[in-house]
């Protein structure tokens, strides 16, 4: 699926169709809104609550939020329908849902600002597990050269399309690594570390949650500390994140391997039809899909976090301003935003494609603007969907569900172009 974030991906069907048309969703709500001929003024709730409110009413989704910064500042945030249905709790702006991974970018970029690692560091010199091997099998000789840079920006060698993506693969993995199941990221790694790759590093771009298992990996080698815990201490104490964690897979008491129950504040996670799962925990073998089916706890630099639309909007606004950053030092934005080294990304002429994955952020540079840009990510886990947007022009905003398309897309294909044309509308 090709991502969005720009304004000419709004020419979609359906749903956004029917914003276009009707003003930013007023039509499928029932409810016209004709601001600018009834001459009030656009505030961001007539802007963007008829979009969110027809995205979830069209899906059936229970519950989301969603937080708006402007120039640097929080100026709106809301929370829709239920965090927990069968409970009737209200999802409200710092509720907490499942996540995704420019975090992780961040803190890698820390430890460059400190010198206490390289973006072109070869990231199997760091991280110096044992791979797992068949009989008469030597590893891949390309591991070796994988670099940091590499893993950053999904251009390593893993295409989960083309092979499988092992952090979804919990119980397999642990039997062949021979600990007890579901496999934890050690086990994973050393997994992979036995597995051929499937394209050069370095030749293109191919998402991987896996690179970003071994990212965490290599923050813990280099720190000494636990993964979240550095994340933790060196990004959201800096700016005032306090509530975000690494979740819980299980809606219920701790097993091995899992932190047991979902956090205070967590909502609750649904899928479309109430899928059930084989779980990949030890106990009942039939569970819901989101809860056991597969190991959050593994997936803490890629996917593990727990958070609120407030603690992304918090996060986007640290982010505003590279000259005054509490995150980063200004000549490192233009790390976190370097497009691959050729040939990932480009077309056959050698240029530049639209769009790119940077470090932690898709990027599309904005022509006309002064070499300013869109940066967006989205994440989705059964019974999350997540998107997270930077525009160019001061505008952030993060919207979370708590159930994710029928179609198992990622939100953007859908929501993000609805929520561009209801900020122009707000801004205009």
């Amino acid at each position: 699926m090709k991502p969005c974030s720009t304004p000419s991906a709004m020419r979609r069907r359906g749903f956004v169709g029917t914003l276009l048309r009707a003003g930013a969703g007023a039509a499928a709500l029932g409810q016209p809104r004709l601001w600018a001929a009834a001459g009030k003024k656009v505030t961001p709730a007539d802007a963007f609550d008829p979009v969110i409110e027809a995205f979830m009413a069209e899906r059936k989704v229970p519950g989301g939020a969603l937080a708006v910064v402007k120039n640097g500042r929080i100026v709106y945030a809301r929370g829709y329908g239920w965090a927990d249905r069968e409970r009737k709790i209200p999802a409200r702006p710092d509720s907490l849902f499942r996540i995704s991974k420019p975090f992780t970018a961040v803190a890698v970029l820390r430890l460059v600002e400190q010198k206490r690692l390289r973006l072109e560091a070869k990231a199997l010199e760091l991280v110096t597990l044992p791979p797992v091997l068949e009989a008469g099998q030597t590893p891949e000789p390309r591991l070796r050269n994988i670099t940091v840079a590499q893993l950053l920006q999904h251009t390593a060698g893993w295409d989960r399309e083309k092979s499988f993506d092992p952090m979804f693969r919990p119980v397999e993995i642990a039997r062949k690594v021979g600990v007890p199941p579901p496999a934890g990221p050690e086990a994973v790694v050393r997994y992979m570390l036995g597995r051929p790759l499937d394209f050069d590093p370095g030749a293109r771009y191919a998402y991987s949650n896996f690179g970003y298992c071994l990212l965490g990996r290599i923050i813990e080698k280099v720190t000494g500390q636990p993964y979240e815990q550095f994340v933790r201490e060196t990004v959201l104490a800096r700016i005032g994140i306090r509530r975000m964690r690494i979740g819980a897979s299980l809606d219920e008491p701790a097993l091995p391997h899992s932190k047991g129950r979902r956090a205070d504040g967590e909502v609750r996670y649904y899928t479309r039809d109430n899928e059930q799962a084989d779980s990949v925990f030890p106990g009942p073998t039939k569970v819901p899909l989101p809860y056991g089916g597969f190991h959050l706890e593994a997936m803490d630099a890629h996917g593990g976090w727990i958070a609120s639309a407030l603690d992304l909007a918090r996060f986007a606004a640290a982010l505003d301003n590279p000259a005054h950053s509490p995150l980063l030092r200004p000549e490192t934005f233009k790390l976190l935003y370097a497009p691959p080294q050729p040939p990932a990304s480009r077309l056959p002429d050698g240029s530049l494609e639209d769009h790119y994955y940077a470090c932690g952020w898709m990027v599309r540079p904005i022509a006309g603007q002064g070499g300013k840009a869109n940066y967006w990510h989205s994440g989705s886990l059964p019974g999350t969907a997540t998107l997270l947007v930077r525009r160019w022009d001061g505008l952030s905003w993060a919207v979370l569900f708590n159930q994710r398309s029928e179609d198992k897309k990622l939100p953007d294909s859908a929501i993000d172009p609805a929520l561009h044309q209801a900020a122009d509308q707000w801004v205009d």
